[in-house]
C-alpha cells in the first residue's frame, strides 16, 4: 500500500539533477559554518552567480554556475561541478567545486603583511583608549 510519503518527500527534494538551493550548496560545499551564515551571505548581496548579483536564497544554482563570494575581505571564485545530499566531510566538500580564484598579486601580499604587523603581540593585554581609537581607524579604512 503506498501512503504517498514517498511520492511527497521526493517532490520538496531539492538536491537531484537539475540543481540545488544556493544557501545549501554553499554550506555543503563548507564555503561557510553554517547554512545561516550562507543565507547571510545571499540576503547581504555578498554572492554572484555566473556575474549576477544574487539576494534570493533559494536560487538554484546548476553545475557549471560560476560563484563569486566575498568571505572576509577575500574575493572567491568558485564553479559548480556536482550536488551533495549532507554536509559531508572536507575532501567530499572540496569535490562539488572548482576553485579559480586568483593568485594575490605582490602588493595584496605586501598590504596583507603591513595590516599584520599592526596586530598586538599577543598576550599583551588589553589596549588602551588610544591604542583601541587607532585599531578602530585602521579597522575602517581597510573596509
Amino acid at each position: 500500500m503506498n501512503t504517498g510519503e514517498d511520492d511527497a518527500g521526493s517532490a520538496g527534494s531539492t538536491a537531484g539533477p537539475a540543481g540545488q538551493r544556493l544557501d545549501k550548496w554553499l554550506w555543503y560545499a563548507r564555503v561557510t559554518k553554517t547554512r545561516t551564515l550562507a543565507a547571510a551571505l545571499v540576503v547581504e548581496g555578498k554572492v554572484r552567480v555566473n556575474g549576477e548579483r544574487v539576494d534570493k536564497v533559494n536560487t538554484i544554482v546548476r553545475i557549471g554556475d560560476a560563484l563569486t563570494i566575498v568571505l572576509r575581505q577575500q574575493v572567491r571564485v568558485l564553479v559548480v561541478h556536482g550536488f551533495a545530499a549532507r554536509r559531508g566531510a572536507a575532501p567530499v566538500a572540496a569535490a562539488l567545486y572548482d576553485d579559480r580564484t586568483p593568485k594575490p598579486t605582490a602588493a595584496e601580499v605586501a598590504q596583507a603583511k603591513v595590516s599584520a604587523d599592526a596586530l598586538r603581540e599577543p598576550g599583551s593585554g588589553r589596549p588602551t583608549k588610544r591604542e583601541r581609537r587607532e585599531i578602530d581607524r585602521f579597522k575602517s579604512r581597510s573596509t
